[in-house]
């Protein structure tokens, strides 16, 4: 019996400022995949942590907000000399958020491949994991092991590209390694813009037909407020997205990728197009509900908050 989503990533944490003098900043719980571990508890479904922190008052911040989320973190690494990635987010006259400077100490403490247990995998139902690592040596041979661990164990391989070229030393090594992994991912999620990017194209059309020689399952290409093309088993189809009047739209793909791996987990693999749709359709309602709300993991939506709204 599978227990868990299992997420690999970084934690950061977002130094926001409070108002747009920026001299003073609130702390928040951030990065893609901390948004999606948290937010596949808020939906009830159980998910486990595989992260590194430290032993100062930030890496504490950090375990006791995850651990509030309901985020199991007995697969994470605490070694003291740690320190979180933070971020500060500056806010412009007319309230828009830019970020204006990353932290990062000790960048070469990393989760390491020998840190990695096999039962953890053999536990998992999913594993997910997204690029945001992937530019540091250590960090992506640990997720390449990561991987290997998730296919011996027969547990499905989620990737989010979740694309950060300025991270990186160029565009041609972001682009190499991304696509690396596309050959190993059950499920791939990635907007238009990241499609292009990987592909190397300036077309949608010509990007999904160079994405297809690599025989991805799944891809789900998100669009915003048009909703997502899914692309399942070489059927291509349109799922519209709920109309919402966005706040904010932070976070908006985490959501909705904590929504579709919820229903993946608890529900299992689809077996046909139909089945597919509902959960797709479920991702999308995450996402709408998400951009209602100003941040991104405080705009992740909880269990309680889908009954009041419509999923048809």
């Amino acid at each position: 019996m599978k227990k868990h989503v299992l997420i690999y990533g970084d934690v950061f944490v977002d130094y926001i400022a409070e108002d747009e003098r920026n001299s003073s900043f609130n702390t928040y719980l951030g990065g893609a995949t901390v948004n999606v571990a948290a937010g596949i508890a808020r939906l009830g479904a159980p998910v486990s942590f595989i992260t590194i922190t430290g032993d100062d008052e930030t890496s504490d911040f950090v375990r006791k907000e995850l651990e509030k989320e309901g985020v199991d973190l007995t697969p994470s690494i605490v070694k003291p000399e740690k320190r979180v990635n933070g971020v500060y987010v500056h806010l412009t006259p007319e309230h828009d958020r830019v970020f204006s400077n990353y932290q990062n100490e000790t960048p070469d403490m990393q989760v390491t491949a020998n840190d990695l247990q096999r039962e953890t995998f053999q536990q998992a139902s999913i594993l997910h994991i997204c690029s945001g690592t992937m530019f540091h040596p250590t960090a992506l041979e640990t997720t390449r092991k990561a991987v290997d661990l998730a296919r011996e164990t027969e547990t499905l391989v989620s990737f989010d590209a979740n694309i950060r070229p300025l991270r990186w030393e160029s565009e041609e090594l972001c682009r190499e390694t991304t696509v690396s992994f596309l050959t190993s991912a059950d499920l791939v999620k990635l907007t238009e813009e990241e499609l292009m990017f990987m592909m190397n194209t300036d077309t949608l059309d010509e990007g999904i037909l160079r994405l297809s020689a690599f025989s991805i399952p799944v891809v789900l290409i998100t669009q915003g407020d048009r909703g997502t093309l899914a692309i399942i088993h070489g059927e291509q189809f349109q799922i519209l997205s709920p109309k919402a009047i966005p706040v904010d739209t932070t976070g908006a793909g985490d959501a909705f990728m904590a929504g579709i791996l919820r229903q993946l987990h608890l529900d299992g693999y689809p077996k046909n197009t139909t089945e597919w749709q509902k959960v797709i359709r479920f991702g999308n309602q995450m996402g709408a509900l998400c951009v209602t709300k100003a941040g991104a993991l405080t705009a992740m939506p909880y269990a309680d908050d889908l009954d009041d709204v419509s999923f048809e």
